[in-house]
């Protein structure tokens, strides 16, 4: 009879056991499927602008505005020849005054705030502390409040119109952003490689540019994307100081909009020749960019 009991108890609790975890995988299941669903929404909601822009770029005038909206049409390049071979070039002039500001406003970027962020990095030395926040307070000012006063400074300098008026002060926002971001990275790195270096006869320069400089690379590379985005993109500086040849690409897709209309074909089609190579620089470096976005978060 106990054994009988027993094997009936067995039985029951195995049948209440692989009920409860028939239950628990189910719950996870539904979990997953949630997590994937927003994911997927996410994603959606963040990639149709890029779609709409790349789609609007290669529909016809009349396709543009059908109602319903044409998801199926004949794909065509007039809006990309239209603004590449244009006579006036001003797309093209765009162009090529946004790689020259964005790439030479980024390598002076490092160039300056890899060494700032060793150095704030390793050493101890009277005012750090106030250095560090000047810095990062450069990242708090509203760019609209200071356009006037860099506007008059570019004016008497006779800087206006100039890719260097606009080089120095992107400089002052994407300096200070290098800093921050590679001053974890190179606290990051264990200072009992600097000692070793040290020993094996290496000079501070040495250590810097053979050592951690190369151990860096993947905050560098995340600061290197940040500056080059911010200054492609911006928008505020280029309209105020540059005019006529002196236009950044923003600045160009913007004169598409018009008092007599919105040249949206154009428009669209400039907008994608801006975003082209942000993306093509991200995927060569995407490796990077994952480590050096993830830095930090595991102690």
């Amino acid at each position: 009879m106990a054994r009988a009991n027993n094997h009936l108890f067995n039985a029951m609790t195995g049948t209440h056991s692989a009920t409860a975890a028939r239950r628990r995988v189910r719950h996870v299941d539904w979990g997953a499927w949630v997590q994937l669903f927003l994911l997927i929404l996410l994603l959606v909601v963040l990639l149709f602008p890029f779609y709409f822009m790349v789609t609007t770029s290669l529909k016809q005038q009349n396709d543009t505005f059908a109602i319903p909206p044409k998801i199926w049409f004949a794909p065509t390049l007039e809006h990309y020849t239209a603004v590449l071979q244009d006579q006036a070039g001003s797309v093209r002039t765009g162009l090529q005054n946004s790689i020259v500001v964005a790439v030479g406003t980024t390598l002076i970027a490092l160039i300056l705030g890899t060494p700032a962020a060793y150095v704030l990095a390793r050493f101890e030395f009277r005012g750090k502390r106030d250095l560090w926040f000047w810095f990062i307070s450069n990242r708090f000012i509203s760019p609209i409040v200071v356009a006037l006063p860099f506007f008059l400074i570019a004016r008497d300098l006779k800087l206006l119109n100039t890719p260097t008026a606009l080089m120095l002060i992107y400089l002052t926002f994407n300096v200070p952003l290098v800093i921050w971001l590679c001053l974890d990275q190179f606290r990051s790195i264990p200072t009992e490689i600097d000692e070793q270096a040290k020993v094996d006869g290496c000079n501070l320069f040495q250590t810097f540019f053979r050592i951690n400089l190369p151990l860096a690379i993947p905050g560098v590379v995340v600061s290197a994307i940040l500056c080059f985005i911010f200054s492609w993109n911006e928008l505020l500086f280029a309209l105020i100081l540059n005019r006529g040849s002196g236009q950044t690409a923003p600045v160009q897709a913007a004169n598409f909009m018009t008092g007599f209309g919105i040249k949206w074909g154009e428009m669209m089609a400039t907008g994608t020749l801006i975003v082209l190579p942000v993306v093509i620089f991200a995927a060569l470096v995407s490796r990077h960019l994952t480590r050096g976005l993830t830095m930090g978060a595991i102690k």
